[in-house]
């Protein structure tokens, strides 16, 4: 019966038996060959990588020709010279922070005890700054 089990499945036997963890049989240079596969896959993969830097050194050349045709600037060429201009802008400016205040100035106190109600009244008519103060 086991005869007729292994000649119906043919050289599956074997592998079955090495996934139900049989005896597998060792190959001498399996590690060389992994050893190569592994430096195949490091030449392969810096292959890839000096072919996209080539493609986007292209792109960017490309990109540069159509900036300086119509004279666009670089975003960061732009954030660069905004920043400048902010910096150059707020020497001197209205909006630059407010300096320490002088000494005198503000730190005596009001000569008249004057409330808004008063002050108000001052500017209306005589009829009503009588009755009001009243």
């Amino acid at each position: 019966m086991e005869f007729v089990m292994k000649q119906a499945l043919g050289g599956a036997t074997k592998d079955m038996g090495k996934m139900l963890g049989g005896d597998e049989e060792k190959d001498p240079d399996a590690a060389k060959k992994e050893e190569e596969r592994q430096e195949a896959l490091r030449q392969e993969e810096e292959e890839r990588k000096a072919k996209y830097a080539k493609m986007e050194a292209e792109r960017e050349a490309m990109r540069q020709g159509i900036r300086d045709k119509y004279g666009i600037k670089k975003k960061e060429e732009r954030e660069a010279e905004a920043q400048a201009a902010m910096e150059a802008n707020s020497e001197g400016s209205l909006t630059r922070p407010k300096k320490a205040i002088p000494p005198g100035c503000g730190d005596e106190p009001e000569a008249e005890d004057e409330s808004i109600l008063d002050t108000v009244i001052k500017y209306l008519p005589g009829p009503l700054q009588d009755m009001f103060k009243k």
